[in-house]
């Protein structure tokens, strides 16, 4: 028999907990009585409310007392995208991100425009966010499939770039814009990750179940903006299922628009999910440090964002909504859920009946990579995978020591990266000379080194602090050289 494909270099193997939703259908949560729209939700710029917009004099940026800004703009004049009591539909624009990088935001919900007001964050503290009350009463509209063939590939980019789509498996990068390959620049294969090997998350697996033919639709859709033919589809083997689905969707397909997809079974380690691990287990190449995946002939889109580019490209739906996985011991029903982006971790939390007495922890996002959060009242956003409600069996809450030089954390590292030096550092006050550690290019923060480590060193965590001194440092070393030149 055959090994199944993975990748070489380092990878764990956590308890995966997925068998308390992987077997769940995809249910709708009714829409919350209010949500929060964070102008940021993606790599990039963050949306404004109001865009300059110079050819039309009836704009000023005194135009209503009730204009809602993200940000001034000294002496430009305005395009108004929303008004503070306007009443929305589900699908309008409320954000634009014009010609920078980013991605546009649509309201999730119909009803009216309390404002923009600072909501907490999972991952910054608080973010400027536009605050809208649901309209009971308001009607979702219907959208009827057109065939999206009948599109040229600048129509199929304007219509992605218009649905506000980006990487839906955690990154955030704007879909149009990792599709706008520059010139000269070749592409042999597109990659549809599949993996979904962070611990307890299931929504990818329930969409590749379930959505199946639709994600085929999207694959022949970035092919054809692409402008090649072949696509692999990378899917963990703990997911037969979601394989069969795939495979049967694949088969029913056209097979005369001279398109090849294929799923290629991969072997169970984490984070066989990371686009450079999927990379090679699919192709056998490597991405060099610094290149983007397109260096080396490929390009990688997330399963669940591939079904919501068909969702744009033939129904002409925004990105207003998503699956996420709730779960953990902590939370008296697991579900994978459709909500609108924007709501509130309460109101999830009270649509599910509520937690268990012995809730110890809540985590936005799975074990390896997500963010433990202190209060209910955080909104979900277009990159929020799940909400882990764990008990005291399910946490780890020993006291980290010292660094006892195993190497452990050396040899789970899947990129080569040495988590033990730059903890050590980071506790010595020196987090600015880790950069030749190749953190800042090559780390994506998978928490494999954290997961081995016998002394339980909070390395991500170091990590993260490691790459705030160097941007601290790079900034002050811009900031002297500016003053250099000026003086």
């Amino acid at each position: 028999m055959t090994p199944l494909a993975t990748f070489p270099k380092g990878g764990v193997h956590p308890q995966e907990n997925k068998h308390l939703t992987n077997a769940l259908p995809i249910e709708t949560m009714p829409d919350p009585p209010a949500v929060s729209l964070f102008l940021k939700q993606h790599v990039g710029a963050p949306c404004e409310v109001a865009v300059p917009h110079r050819n039309d004099s009836r704009c000023e940026q005194s135009v209503s007392e009730n204009l809602l800004f993200s940000s001034q703009h000294p002496g430009a004049l305005f395009r108004l995208l929303v008004d503070k009591k306007d009443k929305v539909r589900e699908g309008d624009q409320i954000g634009e991100i014009g010609t920078r990088l980013g991605a546009e935001l649509h309201a999730s919900v119909g009803g009216t425009v309390l404002g923009v007001e600072n909501i907490l964050h999972h991952q910054v503290g608080s973010a400027p966010a536009i605050v809208l009350r649901t309209d009971p009463e308001a009607v979702a509209p219907t959208r009827t499939p057109v065939d999206w063939r009948g599109f040229s590939r600048e129509q199929i980019q304007e219509r992605i770039a218009a649905a506000g789509i980006v990487g839906l498996g955690g990154a955030g990068f704007p879909t149009e814009v990792k599709l706008n390959v520059k010139p000269g620049v070749k592409i042999d294969t597109l990659i549809l990750n599949g993996a979904e090997c962070e611990p307890y998350i299931t929504c990818d697996h329930r969409v590749m179940v379930e959505n199946a033919r639709e994600i085929v639709e999207g694959a022949k859709i970035l092919l054809t903006v692409l402008g090649i033919t072949y696509c692999a589809i990378g899917v963990e083997n703990n997911k037969p299922d979601a394989i069969a689905a795939l495979n049967k969707a694949i088969d029913q397909t056209d097979s005369t628009d001279g398109f090849k997809i294929e799923v290629k079974p991969l072997a169970v380690k984490y984070p066989q999910g990371s686009a450079d691990q999927i990379m090679q287990s699919v192709t056998g190449r490597v991405r060099p440090s610094g290149q983007r995946s397109s260096s080396i002939g490929i390009i990688v889109q997330n399963v669940y964002t591939t079904k919501t580019v068909y969702d744009a490209v033939a129904l002409g739906k925004p990105l207003t909504d998503r699956i996420i996985t709730v779960t953990g011991s902590g939370i008296a029903r697991p579900a994978n859920l459709r909500v609108k982006i924007g709501t509130h971790i309460s109101d999830i939390v009270n649509y599910l009946g509520g937690t268990t007495a012995d809730l110890c922890k809540v985590v936005v996002g799975g074990p390896m990579m997500g963010f433990a959060v202190s209060t209910l009242d955080i909104p979900i956003t277009k990159t929020t995978p799940g909400i882990l409600f764990l008990n005291h069996a399910e946490v780890d809450a020993q006291a980290y020591g010292p660094c006892i030089r195993c190497g452990f954390c050396l040899d789970a590292c899947p990129m080569g990266l040495e988590p033990n030096n730059i903890g050590i550092y980071v506790e010595a006050g020196r987090g600015a000379e880790t950069e030749p550690f190749g953190l800042m290019d090559d780390c994506f923060e998978c928490g494999s080194c954290a997961y081995v480590c016998p002394s339980k060193r909070p390395l991500v965590q170091f990590i993260r602090l490691a790459r705030q001194e160097i941007n601290q440092a790079r900034k002050l070393k811009e900031a002297r050289e500016q003053k250099r030149k000026a003086g």
